[in-house]
């Protein structure tokens, strides 16, 4: 029993996000009757394209109801009734919703450009889902209220994975006119470093790019900061500084709450953490090396191997189960996660630093925050918990960042 318990959860749960799966087998049940895979494309086209309109229908039907249910959840919600919603019962994982999500008008859209209801042979998809998602959720800001905040995750959603933001990335003027329209920008990213040159390295092409802007005006340019350690170090732009950045006193960011945080519980989460990661340096065999930081504390890779997918995992669920079963872990917020090629576990995160971010703008409300990242399972992923502060876009990678905005931008002007 324990050994099915672990290959069914520890291996598969962490994985798989909830809301995503349950609307994933709801069109399969359209799709599996009237797919009609038999029919051939070349001698049946207009057959053909009388069963893609009939299975549009009833996908686009299915998302119909589903938004109904996320609008009821939100009533519950407001009438300070959480867990008492159908879709909490159908879906237990499900969390908040700052926003209403039009999930119909998104599936038309999104149908228009990935053919879901034409295909015979491959169902709706994961990425069909979470791209409808992405796109409800855009609607759901522009015709609800607005979107004054964009955070960004850094590795996988601004730049491929370990590398930096140079001058020729394509998601550069698409930020500057997000500053140009007055919205803030704000880039959590889990790199914890204490000093600005070294975000300067890996941003040098957005920062350089935002310093040299004829358009933007100096309070524009002030719209844009950096959060590094998840929530731990906040970095203002500023024009007189070699690296364009300047550091942040805690105190003038931090959240009522973080102040209770104490120094030695800190210490003591940390000390936990890394014993827990050389316990898995040493049983996994892990070509790997610990760090411990003001923050933080993780193992990465020594002479550039590459670590397993299934061994960091292993040890992300290890350090994790092994901190929230202490008394620190109770106390104090931390984030374990899989960073592509280390594990590192940092006080606080995402939800924190998309908070201070929010309160550094003078209180940005979370339904008018849209937080882009890449890591949303509900374990070993650090943009998870930014659901607790914001609405939330799930992207694959730095070219879908690109089209998010452009579709933001797109939904912006035609509701104006």
């Amino acid at each position: 029993m324990t050994t099915r318990y672990r290959v069914e959860y520890a291996l598969k749960t962490h994985r798989r996000d909830q809301l995503i799966e349950w609307i994933k087998g709801l069109l399969a049940v359209p799709f599996v009757l009237h797919s009609q895979p038999t029919v051939i494309y070349q001698n049946h086209s207009e057959g053909l394209q009388t069963i893609a309109a009939d299975t549009h229908q009833r996908y686009a039907e299915i998302m119909l109801d589903v938004e109904n249910l996320i609008a009821d959840h939100i009533h519950h919600e407001a009438a300070s009734l959480p867990g008492k919603s159908k879709l909490k019962l159908l879906v237990p994982s499900v969390g908040s919703f700052f926003t209403a999500l039009h999930l119909q008008d998104a599936f038309n859209y999104q149908d228009e450009r990935r053919f879901i209801s034409r295909r015979r042979f491959v169902a709706p998809s994961f990425n069909d889902i979470r791209l409808t998602l992405n796109s409800a959720q855009l609607l759901g800001l522009v015709r609800t209220s607005s979107v004054e905040l964009l955070t960004f995750d850094g590795d996988v959603t601004l730049y491929d994975d370990g590398k930096n933001l140079t001058p020729s990335n394509p998601v550069i003027p698409r930020i500057l006119r997000l500053l140009q329209q007055g919205r803030k920008v704000g880039i959590v990213t889990a790199a914890g470093y204490e000093d600005a040159p070294k975000y300067y390295e890996r941003l040098y092409g957005l920062l350089d790019a935002v310093f040299e802007s004829g358009d933007l005006s100096s309070e524009q340019k002030a719209g844009i900061v950096v959060m590094g350690g998840e929530s731990n170090f906040l970095f203002r732009f500023d024009e007189s500084k070699d690296c364009r950045l300047s550091y942040v006193p805690r105190e003038e960011w931090l959240l009522d709450e973080m102040t209770a945080w104490r120094e030695d519980d800190i210490k003591e989460l940390l000390d936990l953490a890394e014993n827990a990661l050389r316990t898995c340096k040493d049983a996994l065999n892990l070509p790997a090396a610990v760090l411990r930081k003001d923050r933080a504390v993780g193992v990465y890779p020594v002479n550039g191997v590459r670590i397993n997918r299934e061994l960091l995992e292993e040890t992300v669920l290890v350090v994790q189960n092994t901190v929230e079963r202490s008394a620190v872990g109770a106390r104090l917020p931390f984030c374990a996660f899989n960073g592509g090629n280390d594990v590192f576990v940092d006080i606080g995160d995402k939800s924190w630093g998309v908070r201070a971010c929010q309160r550094y703008f003078n209180g940005i409300d979370p339904g008018k925050t849209l937080h882009i990242g890449d890591q949303f399972l509900s374990a070993g992923a650090n943009d998870f918990k930014a659901r607790l502060a914001s609405t939330t876009a799930w992207i694959a990678s730095p070219a879908e960042t690109v089209d998010l905005l452009d579709e933001l931008e797109a939904a912006v002007n035609s509701s104006s």
